[in-house]
């Protein structure tokens, strides 16, 4: 008996005339897979094969930084030049299996660069961050015009070498209170030249890097861009700023935007107070994106809660959004997407990572961040993922090769 089809495997068609063979799109996670001196590893390409024979329409990397001074944690790749090509070229070879689109995430943490890798991070403007993170973040010190210039070209050249190296397109992090994030937002961006001030401003230094990549790239390949629907922070990137944003990268030509929340300060793309309607119909930011689709023509994602196939089908059938953004789910089910297609997906029910005790799991998003990353590291080595791996294992293992810094570790 053939199974119904369904809605999630119809092509979608970018405005660039790009075509991503399904609606599952697999959103970035931080890996943590890179050399100690931010090369690739042959464990991205294992894992990024196994994604790509998993079935998925569009496979977004864990942020790929443009500057080996500034990490966002640990193992990060990063693509200043073209000296890691050919371990590039076996990572989008890998990746782009199977009619896969394997797109780059671009990044750059400003001052969301843990001290034990940054002495003195840069950001916009020189305020700190708040809270029970302040400890393990430096002050950072304010970017000079120079530097911001020089970012812009840095970002442009990554997008070149992703190109070359045969990634099917690059996705620009501007979500979850990294660089651009901090450049949006009126509490981070305190600064009174032309990158700060008005959101005209504020958004300049996105618009600037869009239209470099756009030249280092041409028009045909695709450039995506992941924006906070909202920083949720007081003082903060609001929704009407956060609208005002996609309509300009909309006119400006983008070709898929993905729709996230949240930052450091205030994580919500973790789940973490989410209201339990919400969880309940999956998709965290869902009511976001049907005011978006009034304003702009561009095609969205929304990524955050998704897990069951019903919830998937229901947002695009209901075109709520244009591609079901999904993180956690691949790194417990790889074939994901083929399951789905093939009539044998179960919803994922993933338990909380917790230890039980009050003081460590103050600290249960980051626990999660390892457990998972422990989970890419398996696929990374040929390993089928291992969804009852004991949490004090994890945390001894993070404990082991990370220190105190497993505290702070971070998503992409």
């Amino acid at each position: 008996m053939n199974q119904p089809k369904s809605v999630l495997g119809n092509s979608l068609l970018l405005p660039n005339g790009t075509i991503i063979k399904n609606r599952i799109f697999k959103s970035a996670m931080s890996e943590a897979l890179g050399t100690a001196h931010q090369n690739p590893s042959q464990s991205l390409v294992t894992l990024y094969k196994t994604w790509a024979v998993g079935g998925a329409g569009l496979v977004v990397t864990g942020n790929v930084m443009i500057d080996r001074n500034a990490l966002g944690e640990p193992n990060n790749v990063a693509v200043e030049d073209e000296r890691d090509l050919k371990m590039l070229m076996k990572w989008a070879q890998a990746g782009t299996e199977n009619g896969t689109h394997l797109w780059m995430q671009l990044n750059h943490p400003g001052k969301q660069s843990p001290k034990m890798i940054s002495k003195e991070p840069v950001a916009p403007s020189a305020v700190p961050l708040t809270g029970g993170l302040k400890r393990f973040f430096n002050q950072p010190r304010a970017l000079q015009v120079s530097e911001i210039e020089d970012l812009i070209n840095r970002f442009g050249e990554a997008a070149r070498i992703a190109k070359k190296a045969g990634f099917t397109g690059v996705q620009i992090h501007a979500a979850h209170g990294y660089l651009f994030n901090q450049f949006l937002s009126p509490y981070h961006n305190q600064r009174t030249d032309e990158w700060g001030g008005a959101l005209a401003n504020r958004m300049r230094f996105l618009e600037e890097t869009y239209k470099e990549i756009r030249k280092q790239v041409g028009k045909s390949f695709p450039i995506g861009i992941k924006l906070n629907s909202a920083d949720f922070q007081k003082g903060g990137f609001t929704e009407d700023e956060s609208m005002e944003v996609l309509q300009k990268m909309s006119e400006l030509g983008i070709d898929l935007i993905e729709i996230s929340g949240g930052n450091y300060e205030n994580p919500i793309m973790m789940g973490t107070d989410v209201k339990e309607t919400t969880k309940k119909r999956e998709a965290y930011f869902i009511d976001y994106a049907k005011k978006a689709q009034e304003l702009i023509t561009t095609p969205l994602v929304v990524t955050g809660g998704f897990r069951s196939q019903k919830g998937m089908e229901e947002a695009i059938a209901n075109e709520e959004t244009d591609m079901v953004g999904i993180a956690r789910p691949f790194a417990l089910v790889p074939d994901l997407a083929n399951r789905i297609f093939n009539g044998s997906y179960e919803t994922i029910h993933a338990k909380p990572i917790r230890t039980g005790i009050k003081r460590i799991d103050k600290s249960a998003s980051l626990l999660e961040i390892g457990w998972y990353e422990q989970q890419l590291a398996r696929m990374g080595k040929s390993k089928s993922p291992n969804p009852d791996h004991n949490v004090w294992i994890s945390l001894l293992q993070n404990l082991l090769g990370n220190g105190r810094s497993v505290f702070f570790r971070r998503r992409a």
